[in-house]
């Protein structure tokens, strides 16, 4: 009997359907070059008030003597102040959002819009507008800032107003306009973009299936570094689908996609540890990670921990732990009635143990 078997994978059309943007990254425009420094004078300094930038003497005049000081002249105008965007070293729009202060955000995304046509600063009004954060939540001026940010080459832009467009928020559903536009911000480098294309070539809803451009397209995504993108080629190479199946590659991108948290990816790494297929056997890093995914509140981790705890293959033997996991992952769905068999066993006593340890896990208990 095989205590741990590959967990069956389908791969869905799971694409995004708010406005909001993973990350944005806002570069501030270049910075002007700064202003001549006055030539130094020679004479006498004159009185005034406060320092202010002084004319430059000409060179005929700075070659004579000093001469006696004269009345100031009336004092010349102070630089106008520059702008909030125009500082090279601070991107003060960027990091009042992660600061969580919107409404900054809101107002210099505003100003570096209007002034400077900062396409980042126009996707940060959309995704400001798209989420209600700093401002009420209105999804047509959602659309219309991510339109400019789009039309300005922002591929963060172009990839939520897909997404808009796809969920028909802002306007209409118009899923040729939003292939269009993750197809655009995919070739500019956008993984997430990438992924969600293929998602569209796997559904062969709006787009014809075509297994082979949806492998390309996850290949560009997780070569980006997209956990999710990771997962599902993973799985294609598993089971041959667009590519020619290679158990090695697979499990190098489960591995890859377990590093960044991605769940489903944690419970079918262990499962390929666990039964060395394509890797060298390690039980001890599969158990570690069922345990990871299981806090992670994954039914499926929870079940295969249970059950090598139950039977004490790859792990000392914890009947109560066993039916502890056992009874969280039945409550998420993830019924096993040869588990159920498997802890007739127990005692009362360890069975309530048992029990008392899932509702406390579960935040169910007295």
């Amino acid at each position: 009997m095989s205590l741990l078997r590959p967990i069956a994978v389908v791969l869905g059309c799971a694409v995004l359907t708010t406005g909001a943007v993973a990350q944005i990254s806002l570069t501030p425009p270049a910075a002007q070059a700064p202003a001549s420094k006055p030539a130094p004078k020679k004479e006498a300094p004159k009185p005034a008030p406060k320092p202010k930038a002084a004319a430059e003497k000409p060179k005929a005049a700075a070659e004579k003597k000093p001469a006696a000081p004269k009345p100031s002249p009336s004092p010349s105008p102070s630089p106008t102040p520059t702008h909030p965007f125009d500082d090279p070293n601070v991107d003060l729009v960027y990091g009042a959002y992660q600061r969580g202060l919107y409404k900054t955000a809101f107002d210099l995304a505003t100003n570096r819009a209007s002034y400077a046509r900062d396409p980042k600063a126009m996707t940060m009004l959309g995704e400001l507008y798209a989420n209600g954060l700093g401002v009420k939540r209105d999804y047509g001026k959602a659309a219309e800032w991510y339109q400019r940010g789009s039309d300005a080459g922002d591929r963060e832009a172009m990839f939520a107003l897909a997404m808009m467009r796809l969920a028909g928020r802002g306007g209409p559903v118009n899923k040729d306009e939003a292939v269009k536009l993750l197809a655009s911000s995919a070739k500019l480098g956008n993984p997430k973009a990438a992924y969600n294309l293929a998602l569209l070539y796997l559904d062969g809803q709006t787009l014809p299936q075509d297994l082979k451009r949806c492998a390309e397209l996850l290949r560009m995504a997780a070569d980006a570094g997209s956990p999710e993108a990771q997962y599902a080629l993973a799985t294609f190479y598993k089971e041959g689908t667009g590519v020619p199946k290679d158990l090695e590659k697979s499990v190098r991108l489960l591995q890859a996609a377990s590093l960044a948290d991605n769940v489903d990816a944690e419970v079918e790494y262990a499962i390929a540890l666990y039964n060395g297929s394509g890797t060298p056997r390690n039980q001890p890093a599969a158990v570690a990670l069922l345990r990871k995914a299981a806090r992670q509140n994954s039914p499926i981790a929870q079940n295969r921990l249970a059950r090598l705890l139950a039977t004490g293959q790859g792990v000392p033997q914890d009947k109560v732990e066993a039916l502890k996991w056992h009874t969280v992952a039945k409550t998420a769905g993830k019924g096993d009635p040869e588990l159920d068999e498997m802890l007739l066993d127990m005692s009362p006593q360890d069975r309530a143990k048992a029990e008392e340890a899932a509702r406390n896990w579960l935040g169910t208990g007295k």
